[in-house]
C-alpha cells in the first residue's frame, strides 16, 4: 500500500521590524508571531542599520518615514553589505513617489498599513521566495514608472557574457549559500561550483564574492 506524500513544513522566516512607533511595532509582533520568527526591531536609521547587520534576518519590514532619514536610507546601507536580505514595505503612505523611490532603492514589495495579518504574513513569504508584492492600488505606480523610463537598458552586455549556470551560481552566491550549499542546491560537485564562480569573476573582472554580491544586487539578481 502507497503511503501518503507528506508535503514538507514550510521553514520559518526571520522578520526584522523597522518603524519609529513602539504601538504599531508591538502590533506587528503580535500579529506575525504565529507565522513568522521576528528576531529585532528598531525605530531609528542607526539602530536598524547596525542590528539588521547583526541578526541578518530574511525579510525586514520597513517603514517610509522616520525621523531620521527613513527607509530609504536603512534600504541603501543595507543592501552594500548584505544584498541577500529583502525588504518589504510597510507604511501608511501610499504616495507615488514614496513607492516608486523605494522599489528603485531595492524593495521587493510596498504594502500599506490596512494590510491584513493573514495578507502581511504571505507578503512577507513571497518576498523571501523571491516575488514582488504590491497592495492593489500600487502596482500601478510602479509599472508606469518603470515602463516610462528611457533610460532602462534592455540588454545588459555585462550580464550576457554569463552562461545559465554561471548566472545561477552567481545569484545563489549572492545569496549568502556557501559553495557546498550551491553545489547541492544545483547538483553539481563543489569544484564546478568553484570553476563557474571563477569564469565570472574573471569576465566580469572582480576579485571577490562580495564584489559579486553587490553587482548582483544592484541588477536585481538576487
Amino acid at each position: 500500500m502507497t503511503e501518503p506524500l507528506i508535503e514538507p513544513q514550510a521553514r520559518r522566516l526571520n522578520v526584522f521590524l523597522v518603524d519609529d512607533h513602539a504601538m504599531f511595532r508591538a502590533g506587528v509582533r503580535a500579529e506575525l508571531g504565529a507565522h513568522v520568527d521576528v528576531v529585532g526591531e528598531a525605530s531609528t536609521v542607526s539602530e536598524a542599520i547596525s542590528r539588521i547587520a547583526a541578526v541578518q534576518p530574511d525579510v525586514v519590514l520597513l517603514d517610509v518615514h522616520m525621523p531620521d532619514g527613513g527607509g530609504r536610507a536603512v534600504l541603501e546601507s543595507v543592501r552594500r553589505s548584505h544584498p541577500q536580505v529583502r525588504f518589504l514595505a510597510l507604511s501608511v503612505s501610499d504616495a507615488a513617489e514614496d513607492v516608486i523611490g523605494l522599489i528603485r532603492a531595492g524593495a521587493r514589495g510596498y504594502v500599506t498599513k490596512t494590510i491584513s495579518p493573514d495578507e502581511l504574513a504571505a507578503a512577507v513569504r513571497r518576498v523571501a521566495d523571491g516575488d514582488a508584492v504590491f497592495s492593489p492600488r500600487l502596482a500601478g505606480f510602479v509599472l508606469d514608472a518603470f515602463a516610462s523610463r528611457p533610460d532602462v537598458p534592455v540588454a545588459d552586455p555585462e550580464l550576457d557574457q554569463l552562461t545559465n549556470r554561471e548566472r545561477e551560481v552567481l545569484r545563489l552566491l549572492a545569496r549568502g549559500y556557501a559553495y557546498k550549499e550551491i553545489a547541492k542546491e544545483l547538483f553539481i560537485s563543489i569544484k564546478t561550483v568553484e570553476t563557474h564562480v571563477s569564469n565570472v569573476l574573471r569576465k566580469l573582472q572582480m576579485s571577490n564574492r562580495y564584489e559579486l554580491s553587490r553587482w548582483a544586487a544592484d541588477r536585481r539578481l538576487v
